[in-house]
């Protein structure tokens, strides 16, 4: 199952143990294929684990991978394209909403094109805590260093005229419908 272009969808992040991370309360779908679903955030609410709510500030191109164990958040900002991938499970959409299981690791690329890894330590917890088996440590570590090397070689969706092209088709289907 996979939503139709055009469509407004849920978008529910959890983590191991089940329990909800974070939501979206609605992404634009903007394109969707075999391998991803496109989606665009925009002064979206976004409501965190411990209740917390904030407001999006500004357009986000978000892809959400059926195959690979990340996901990637691309915030469209003047000081240029910043990118926030979760190394999360692969992504799934069920008829109510875009859902992943967040697995802690993230990585922060900047408009310079330098990039660091987030939350290595609270990976560290998280996986004794929920028990993250030796083969799911294993298929996380893969991905991460898959996502480096895409980041490096400046693999779709990592360059500017790729988010080019998707905010370009955002705002055509937005002034059309």
């Amino acid at each position: 199952m996979v939503p139709n272009v055009l469509d407004h969808v849920y978008i529910q992040s959890y983590k191991h143990d089940g329990s909800l991370h974070r939501t979206w309360s609605k992404g634009f779908v903007i394109e969707t294929d075999k391998d991803k679903i496109v989606v665009v955030t925009n002064k979206t609410w976004v409501i965190e684990s411990d209740g917390r709510k904030w407001y999006t500030r500004e357009p986000a191109i978000c892809f959400f991978y059926k195959e690979r164990w990340f996901n990637v958040i691309t915030m469209i900002r003047k000081a240029g394209i910043y990118y926030y991938c979760n190394i999360a499970s692969p992504s799934l959409y069920d008829g109510e909403a875009i859902k992943n299981i967040d697995y802690d690791l993230d990585v922060k690329l900047y408009p310079n094109g330098e990039y660091e890894i987030l939350d290595e330590d609270e990976y560290e917890v998280h996986s004794k805590k929920m028990n993250y088996s030796k083969e799911l440590k294993e298929i996380l570590e893969k991905e991460l260093k898959s996502l480096l090397n895409d980041i490096q070689t400046v693999k779709e969706p990592f360059s500017d005229d790729y988010i080019s092209y998707y905010y370009d088709l955002y705002q055509r289907l937005i002034k059309e419908n």
